[in-house]
């Protein structure tokens, strides 16, 4: 006899709506797991560098490749154009100061100097001329007195002769008043050219210094005349290497046209192109050292910044190595402070974001990295000290980030 069977009920597990339900929640959540957080970026971990900041040791200096230089540069000049004529020297030769490097040719120069020297002799001539005249009025000046002053001893001798001959009754009273007036005459002869010739003597006493001036001045423009004629003598400014000069015979040449340098010879001072960034911290009178230990000092600090960089000048603290050589490059160090402890962290693509004001920091997990504003403060080639921001351990993307827009880097 047959009999209804039940069939079992179907778990709520199994019904269809469930099932759909939670391959939905499952279908959310690996779409939320594989899809970035809004704000972040997904990026290769293999893509990245990454350093942990730490307390240690900060050396305080500066690298630079600087470029060896004379350290006196004198320029060449031209001091009267023309054309050149002849060289005496070539270039690179040693030369020592004064020495002629070259003679220019200039034919209308030399007429004007001749000209000028003829008119300033003739002036000459003229004040000789003057000086002349003035010691012949002074001679005659002096005869006159020298005359007089015979001339008042003769009437006075005559005088007495009388008065001794009236004294006796031999000469009458009118007799010996004609020797008296005499005497009396030849007294105020004397007395007038005397005074006249202080007076003259006073005037041309001025007339002579204005005469010695005036010969004084003619005579160095009679010099200046003729160092026209020297100046077609290019010399050398100083003693030292001669360089850079190129000029040909034949060749015209202006005056102040430059026509080579001279270079201290032996005597090196060092170049070097630095970051802006450490305009304010490379300062005259700190201490450098070459890579074979030679001492320098920075003697120049140049504030212009051209292309992102600034130019220093360093002196060697003594006598230069041998064998250096203008245009040689050579590695140094400069001092900036003294080593000493200090939190830093790994230099890196991360300073040039932002200029180092912010940093991506890595979760404990290593799988996310966060955005995070940093206070920086000295720099080396190998760290950089942290004021503010991160802690000892903490671990840092140092690659360059610049181009990431969120504050969350997702490392896959």
């Amino acid at each position: 006899m047959d009999r209804r069977i039940e069939r079992p009920r179907t778990p709520w597990w199994r019904h269809r709506a469930v099932v759909l339900a939670v391959a939905a929640a499952a279908a959310l959540l690996l779409v939320w797991r594989l899809l970035p957080a809004a704000g972040s970026t997904d990026i290769a971990a293999a893509d990245l560098e990454t350093g942990q900041v730490e307390r240690a040791p900060f050396a305080d200096y500066l690298p630079v490749r600087a470029t060896v230089a004379p350290r006196v540069t004198t320029l060449v000049g031209v001091l009267s154009g023309g054309q050149v004529e002849k060289l005496l020297v070539q270039d690179g030769a040693m030369v020592r100061e004064g020495q002629p490097l070259a003679t220019l040719a200039n034919p209308s120069l030399k007429l004007d100097v001749l000209t000028r020297e003829a008119q300033i002799a003739s002036q000459l001539g003229s004040v000789a001329g003057e000086d002349l005249g003035i010691e012949r009025n002074r001679l005659d000046r002096a005869g006159q007195i020298a005359q007089a002053n015979y001339d008042l001893i003769k009437a006075r001798r005559e005088l007495g002769i009388r008065q001794q001959l009236h004294d006796k009754g031999f000469v009458s009273d009118a007799g010996i008043k004609s020797f008296a007036e005499e005497a009396a005459y030849q007294e105020k002869r004397l007395a007038q050219l005397q005074a006249g010739g202080a007076a003259e003597a006073r005037i041309t006493a001025t007339q002579g210094a204005r005469l010695d001036d005036t010969r004084g001045r003619l005579e160095n423009n009679l010099a200046a005349v003729r160092a026209g004629l020297d100046a077609l003598v290019i010399r050398a400014p100083s003693g030292g290497r001669l360089t850079n000069f190129t000029i040909q015979p034949g060749q015209t040449l202006k005056p102040g046209d430059p026509a080579g340098q001279v270079d201290s010879e032996g005597s090196w001072k060092l170049t070097a192109d630095v970051d802006e960034y450490y305009l304010g911290r490379v300062a005259v009178g700190q201490s450098a050292r070459t890579g074979d230990g030679a001492a320098l000092t920075v003697s120049k600090v140049l504030p212009a910044v051209k292309d992102g960089r600034f130019r220093v000048e360093l002196t060697f603290d003594r006598a230069a190595p041998a064998g250096l050589n203008r245009g040689q490059t050579l590695d140094i160090r400069i001092t900036l402070g003294s080593t000493a402890p200090a939190l830093v962290a790994p230099v890196g693509g991360w300073l040039e974001a932002g200029g180092g004001a912010a940093v991506f920091v890595l979760d404990g997990d290593g799988r996310h990295a966060r955005r995070r504003p940093v206070k920086t403060g000295r720099r080396n080639p190998e760290q950089v000290e942290i004021l503010a921001g991160l802690k000892p351990g903490d671990r840092i993307v140092t690659s360059n980030t610049a181009s990431v827009k969120g504050d969350i880097l997702n490392l896959r």
